[in-house]
């Protein structure tokens, strides 16, 4: 099933493997898919050199659990692990022989383990999705670290009857003990973090140990990660928190407009902000969320959720920003269940269903475009009185003959049932009229809201959430400087994020030496 040069590169992977494996396998004799998942893991297991054996056992469904030593790991797979999941399988292996780059460091894995009580979790996916594979191989760690934690993956393709149950609409979806803990992307931070509001932690914050820095800073996105390298080159130590490297950029699918990169992907361009990051002495500090940040006579303290403390005379926060929501009644009672934010990775479950996007600039035109191959009705919601989108992209939008515009359009609420999306109320802002759009799915697609709360005590935003700052990155409190797109500099993009986090750290390095900090 496997390729020759995919089972050389599988070879190469295991070669280091120490404990011995076994892929325990149930399946009914009659699954019409038994001798795919079959043939897919005796390839695997003929390239571990003996490491990994497959056990085939008669039953109902399909499905295989992995045992390490004997051992039961927690990690259980209800499909084929295909596509983008077939990195999930050797993870798997790799992660519970203490491999891999994905390893969370100590400070995580301390975390992981002191989450209270059995936890069981199953999280149903698409082969197709991009955004997968990061939840399960995250929940799949967690079970490697957490005994009492468990974790199944299902493909819901292949268990159609039960994702219909469930009144699934959207990957990947989470369960916890059979209840819906997460829907969609996440790091493993996010999920790390749901997880402790559910069971509770025995974590305790450390009110004596603190990490010290000269330069602390907070966010990984091409701000943070700009900064971080200019305050290392100049020869300072720098500690870099960050839910995840890549911030926003990650959400992207395609990049065109990064100076000498005519194209590239979030997810290419987030990996080559940390392989630059780590070339340079940066102590790198992923899962990360800053939960408060102290001012004192000499330093900045940055508190962090898990009870760690930074400490360093100069912090650049560079946290970004996220979606936005609508706010309005229904969204938050149908996320998961008809109401999305990432069109590529959702998108197949609306096929041949009617769609609306709210938000008329480039990713709500670019969502309408990707979802009128599928959909037959798509209709833009715009609130302004023209799209916002490039002009390009709106030509190609009103080529496709499924696809409507509504300008001067507010969305008031979001219709359903509780279990799924019927339809969308708007008004025309010109006439004031109202009328209820019938459809299967909202798509929200409108713009970023900057991730400045925690540090609104300590500096100072504008009316729009944003830290205000001067033209060298400054804020109003000395030794705390701020970048990108959590800041009130214009034009959100990815290139002049870039450089605001370099003229954040060459600030903070001139206030360093003329003595201000």
């Amino acid at each position: 099933m496997l390729d020759t040069s995919l089972k050389e590169q599988v070879r190469a992977l295991f070669a280091g493997l120490q404990a011995a494996y076994v892929l325990d396998i149930t399946v009914s004799p009659q699954h019409e898919s038994r001798a795919e998942l079959l043939d897919l893991l005796s390839d695997v297991a003929a390239a571990s050199s003996g490491k990994i054996t497959c056990r085939v056992n008669d039953g109902d469904g399909l499905a295989f659990s992995l045992l390490k030593d004997g051992k039961d790991t927690g990690i259980r797979f209800r499909g084929i692990p295909n596509g983008h999941e077939f990195t999930s399988l050797l993870l798997a292996v790799l992660n519970s022989d203490g491999q891999g780059k994905n390893m969370p460091d100590e400070g995580i894995c301390k975390r992981v383990r002191a989450l209270k009580g059995a936890v069981r979790l199953t999280t149903y996916v698409s082969l197709t999705c991009t955004n997968c594979p990061d939840v399960v191989q995250a929940l799949n760690l967690m079970a490697l670290l957490n005994g009492h934690l468990t974790h199944e993956m299902v493909d819901g393709a292949l268990n159609q009857a039960e994702a219909d149950a469930l009144k699934i609409q959207a990957v990947p979806s989470v369960f916890a003990e059979g209840q819906l803990l997460h829907v969609g992307k996440a790091s493993f931070g996010e999920l790390l973090d749901k997880l402790e509001a559910r069971y509770g932690t025995t974590v305790e914050a450390d009110e004596v140990s603190i990490r010290n820095y000269d330069v602390i800073v907070i966010g990984g996105g091409p701000a943070g990660s700009s900064a971080a390298i200019y305050s290392a080159r100049k020869g300072l130590r720098v500690a870099l928190l960050a839910e995840k490297i890549g911030g926003q950029v990650q959400e992207t699918v395609g990049i065109e407009n990064l100076i000498s990169v005519p194209y590239t992907t979030g997810e290419a361009l987030g990996a080559s902000l940390k392989k630059h990051v780590l070339t340079y002495p940066v102590d790198l500090f992923e899962h990360r969320r800053a939960e408060k940040l102290e001012v004192t006579a000499k330093e900045k303290i940055v508190w962090v959720k898990g009870g760690e403390k930074f400490a360093a005379p100069a912090v650049i926060i560079a946290t970004g920003a996220s979606w936005r929501r609508l706010n309005v009644p229904g969204e938050s009672e149908h996320i998961g269940r008809g109401v999305a934010f990432c069109a590529h990775c959702d998108g197949p479950f609306y096929k041949g269903k009617r769609v609306a996007i709210a938000g008329g600039g480039n990713s709500g035109i670019e969502a309408a475009i990707d979802l009128s191959g599928i959909c037959t009705q798509v209709t833009v919601i715009e609130f302004l009185d023209e799209l916002k989108a490039d002009r390009v992209l709106q030509e190609k939008a009103g080529s496709r003959p499924n696809v409507e515009i509504l300008v001067s359009s507010q969305t008031l609420e979001i219709i359903g049932d509780g279990t799924k999306v019927t339809g969308l109320r708007v008004k025309n802002r010109r006439t004031e009229e109202e009328r209820i759009l019938e459809l299967d799915g909202v798509f929200v697609q409108i713009g970023l809201a900057a991730n400045s709360a925690v540090f609104k005590d300590t500096v100072s935003l504008n009316r729009v959430g944003e830290i205000e700052i001067d033209a060298h990155g400054r804020t109003g409190q000395p030794g705390i400087y701020a970048a990108g797109d959590v800041t009130t500099v214009p034009y959100k993009q990815i290139v002049i994020a870039m450089g605001e986090g370099a003229k954040a750290a060459l600030s903070a390095f001139e206030d360093r030496l003329r003595g201000v900090i």
